[in-house]
């Protein structure tokens, strides 16, 4: 474990285990239909590609960049579009990816724009869930961990570009951000 690391929340294993059963399940409830996969940078960079190999449908590969932190731990509620889709997504079903959900200001505004360009569907799938931090009425499709209001690391997700490299979810020691 990391030293900066108060706790491991989740490990490899149990990552690798429920992103199996997310896969599974994405693939029933679009059984015979192709899918949108826009995961979201960068943090869901790690868990999208594990979960785009555990879906059994057609899927397509897309990818956006938005932001609404900056360089705090806080949302500045102001979201910024960094990078937009390459594809048109009219008439698709559409499957985001994010690496957490936490206020849900970001991907409230996300999704609403995305519904002005006319997909089939819209869903959401995210690796963990803070729902206490919840400050708009956004419930995810599919959720791999609902996680307590802890401040957490790895498996793609950072603080100030490092931690993402490590194969847990772990909580950061408070004097590292604080």
């Amino acid at each position: 474990m990391h030293s900066d690391i108060a706790r491991v929340l989740y490990s490899y294993e149990q990552l690798e285990q429920r992103i199996a059963e997310l896969g599974a399940q994405i693939s029933a409830d679009y059984k015979g239909k192709s899918i949108l996969a826009v995961g979201i940078l960068r943090g869901a960079t790690i868990f999208y590609a594990d979960l785009v190999r555990n879906i059994s449908c057609d899927v397509r590969f897309d990818f956006m960049a938005v932001s609404s932190y900056g360089s705090t731990t806080v949302t500045t509620g102001a979201v910024r579009f960094l990078k937009d889709l390459d594809t048109s997504i009219e008439g698709h079903d559409v499957l985001i990816i994010e690496d957490i959900v936490d206020s849900g200001l970001t991907l409230t505004y996300l999704t609403e724009a995305l519904r002005q360009r006319k997909p089939a569907s819209i869903r959401v799938c995210c690796l963990l869930d803070k729902p206490s931090r919840r400050k708009s009425p956004l419930v995810p499709d599919y959720c791999g961990f609902q996680i307590p209001d802890a401040f957490v690391v790895g498996f793609g997700l950072d603080f100030a570009e490092k931690y993402r490299n490590l194969p847990y979810i772990g909580v950061l020691k408070p004097e590292i951000y604080l």
